[in-house]
């Protein structure tokens, strides 16, 4: 990324309150994938806010970004019936103890 598109993170992240790694680095690609046109500048969210206040912060977190993007998943879920067999005790009662 270039130098513009980091600080642009930067001063994003800083402006909501995000003041994480992955949200500078969310920021500047939001940027980068703007083909350079300038975002523009977003104000904290506030209790009072109106509508006509302008763009309000909001952040996306890149882990958060990075799940909401996974292919679904098609796998079958693991089966554990194998370990029923570890779980059954043969030739001993509950009430009888080891050895009699």
């Amino acid at each position: 990324m270039d130098h513009e598109q980091v600080v642009a993170g930067l001063a994003a992240a800083y402006r909501a309150g995000a003041l994480t790694a992955d949200a500078v680095a969310l920021e500047a690609r939001k940027l980068a994938d703007s083909d350079g046109e300038p975002i523009p500048p977003a104000r904290p969210r506030t209790e009072h806010g109106t509508e006509d206040e302008g763009p309000i912060a909001s952040v996306t977190f890149l882990a958060g970004w990075k799940l909401s993007h996974l292919p679904p998943g098609n796998r079958p879920l693991p089966s554990v019936a194998h370990y029923d067999q570890l779980l059954q005790r043969s030739g001993r009662t509950a009430g009888e103890k080891e050895g009699s």
